[in-house]
């Protein structure tokens, strides 16, 4: 699978990255076994770029993929996590995690919002204990929406400082907004940006801001391509999520009609969902949330095999 260098670093990422989200329990238990198996089956796959945070889980994402990859060589993988909540004992703990966080996990423990500097290097600590490695490759100020100055004035400097000193690799942030991500580029000093389904074949609105990134240098991920399930099977059914809610009815007709458009081609929704944020140049790398070693699978060789012109030529008219 193919590489990209991010922004003027030295760290690469292949154009598909996995998503560790759903191997930290996201809506619901993945077994231990298929947890591994899915980071195995990316690995044979081609994948070598895994992303984590302390958020997914409360940490399970993190030591789940920690010992997936703890027997490949550390120099053929990049490794991205997340700084920006801190994981502190609960005091008043329910049970499960999934109310509160969305994770089917025991809620021992709490997340604490943190964007100081001691709160990047506590943070940044614990992840490297959880995933049993020395360093990471990137990382990103975690979903920094209303706490945009302090990341801007602290977490993100403190970030660029670990980076300058070869503690890290690259540096940035992710986030579902594209606003606060625009002020974050033409602001900081940041090597990648990830954005989580605002650049898919369902909506373009980072399209602004990914053009900014290409004229500062700035490399963009593009996470969340399936909008949280929408574009995830060949067809929508009724009952599709779209940005982790029901799909609007004029979203899911209008996300059947791209299916149909696939179809017509010779291929499936999620293969051009796949493809779709490769195809502008900011994009180094689409990071896909991945649960199983079948989908690890078919979410790599959709990656690497594009689709031909005249398929393009009706999609991107439908895309909004």
């Amino acid at each position: 699978m193919n590489s990209n260098p991010l922004g003027r670093t030295d760290v690469a990422v292949t154009a598909l990255g996995f998503g560790a989200a759903p191997i930290g329990n996201l809506h619901r238990p993945v077994a231990e076994p298929d947890a591994l198996a899915a980071v195995n089956a990316a690995w044979d796959s081609g994948i070598r770029y895994f992303d984590t945070a302390p958020h997914y889980g409360l940490g399970l994402s993190e030591r789940r993929l920690g010992e997936a990859l703890a027997g490949h060589p550390r120099h053929e993988y990049a490794v991205s996590t997340k700084v920006g909540r801190l994981l502190t004992p609960n005091r008043a703990p329910t049970g499960s995690d999934l109310a509160a966080g969305g994770f089917a996990v025991p809620d021992a423990l709490t997340r604490r919002p943190d964007y100081s500097h001691d709160g990047v290097l506590r943070s940044l600590e614990d992840s490297l204990r959880r995933l049993r490695l020395d360093r990471v490759d990137i990382v990103y100020v975690h979903d920094p929406d209303d706490h945009l100055d302090e990341a801007l004035e602290h977490a993100l400097p403190a970030l660029a400082d670990l980076r300058d000193q070869g503690v890290v690799g690259a540096v940035g942030a992710g986030m579902n907004a594209v606003a606060p991500l625009s002020r974050i580029a033409a602001e900081a000093d940041v090597d990648v940006l990830m954005v989580a389904g605002r650049w898919t074949l369902a909506d373009r609105s980072a399209g602004p801001l990914l053009d900014l990134c290409a004229r500062r240098g700035i490399s963009v991920v593009a996470a969340a391509p399936f909008n949280s399930g929408l574009l995830s099977r060949p067809w929508p059914p009724d009952d599709a999520s779209y940005d982790y809610g029901p799909a609007p009815e004029a979203v899911l007709r209008r996300a059947r009609t791209l299916a149909e458009v696939c179809r017509r081609h010779g291929t499936v929704l999620p293969h051009a969902a796949i493809r779709f944020p490769l195809r502008h140049p900011a994009v180094a790398s689409v990071v896909a949330g991945t649960r199983t070693a079948a989908e690890a699978t078919a979410a790599a060789g959709w990656a690497m095999s594009d689709l031909p012109p005249d398929a393009w030529a009706e999609l991107d008219p439908l895309t909004p």
